[in-house]
């Protein structure tokens, strides 16, 4: 069985198994556990003679800013690979707003030492997986095994596929067919009905993103963004002795009705009394958007904004007018002098 989650590689498992331990090696399988989620169903498949075995894996490179495929004529992940054996590791980069080149597949298989049938047969399938990558939008495609059969053929043994997150509203059509549903998140462990509101928040509205959605068990509700950035805040807020009830990160300027509606969220979770909002310095969100909304949401639940958010950090665009609006309600406006481990210092003392 394979989970379709994270945490996938620990979560999977093979077992070769002859006629008679087939049983005993299936119970086995059955009993994996993978945080609260059991195998639903067992792929049985003959083992296959094959003469040679390749890896191939297709992402994006953060460096170049290009996709890239890594190849290898030994079986794995290319990441781990990439440890024990870099000598055995080919690359080629091609582009994501062109149509993908058979010559750079070519390339590549020929770099794996390969040859008349096989290197045409090789040409096919990686110019095949490099369209079918960017077609369905996926941020990571990996073939752990790829085999050469003894009549030349190639099969495909393992495979796991990664879509961006942002692309599932464009891949809904494919995501039905897989009987993926709009409310599964495919998380490690099943997710809460905090964060499916919040996918739904996400879902409903394609301006700007919410993602990815946490709930923990603290009393700090966290309206907070800048990619990467938004760890940084979670973890800022823990060091000074806070306690997040979530992670949500904002960004990709959110309308005023989802940060309303994602603000609501967070201040009705049990336990959460007072929100920060925080942000690294940002110029694809609008500051002052995201502060319409946030106070529009608590005036909805009934609360006066200063009473409810304990820090406002957006700096970025519209910053001038955002500060105006929180001015209005009573709210300190902190710019981009006041540093990541300073505003949640402030936010942390205030809770008390």
């Amino acid at each position: 069985p394979q989970a379709i989650a994270p945490g996938l590689a620990a979560a999977s498992a093979k077992e070769v198994a002859d006629p008679a331990s087939a049983k005993a090696a299936a119970e086995e399988l059955f009993r994996i556990d993978d945080g609260g989620r059991k195998p639903r169903g067992i792929l049985v498949e003959a083992r296959p003679a094959h003469e040679a075995v390749y890896s191939l894996s297709f992402t994006y490179d953060g460096t170049t800013k290009r996709p890239v495929i890594a190849a290898s004529d030994m079986a794995g992940k290319i990441d781990d690979l990439g440890d024990t054996h870099p000598d055995r590791i080919v690359r080629r980069h091609f582009s994501a707003l062109y149509p993908f080149s058979d010559y750079i597949a070519k390339e590549l298989a020929r770099s794996l030492s390969l040859h008349g049938g096989d290197l045409n047969r090789m040409t096919r399938i990686v110019s095949g997986l490099a369209r079918l990558f960017l077609e369905y939008d996926l941020a990571d495609l990996d073939i752990t095994s790829l085999v050469k059969l003894e009549d030349g053929n190639f099969v495909v043994l393992d495979v796991e596929a990664d879509l961006e997150i942002e692309a599932r509203h464009r891949q809904r059509p494919m995501l039905d067919e897989l009987g993926f549903a709009k409310d599964d998140l495919r998380q490690v462990r099943e997710p809460t009905e905090f964060e499916l509101e919040g996918a739904r928040i996400d879902e409903e509205d394609l301006r700007g993103i919410i993602s990815p959605i946490a709930e923990f068990d603290g009393n700090i509700g966290l309206v907070i963004g800048a990619g990467g950035g938004s760890l940084t805040w979670t973890d800022a807020v823990r060091k000074h002795g806070g306690r997040p009830a979530n992670y949500a990160a904002i960004g990709g300027n959110p309308s005023v009705d989802k940060a309303r509606r994602l603000t609501k969220l967070v201040l009705s979770k049990p336990g959460v009394d007072k929100i920060a909002v925080m942000s690294n310095v940002v110029s694809n969100t609008r500051a002052d958007l995201v502060a319409r909304g946030v106070i529009k949401g608590i005036i909805e639940l009934g609360f006066e904004p200063a009473d409810k958010i304990l820090i406002f950090r957006v700096p970025g665009a519209w910053e001038a007018d955002a500060a105006k609006i929180l001015q209005k309600y009573g709210i300190e406006y902190c710019d981009r002098s006041v540093s990541i481990s300073e505003a949640a210092r402030r936010a942390v003392e205030k809770v008390g």
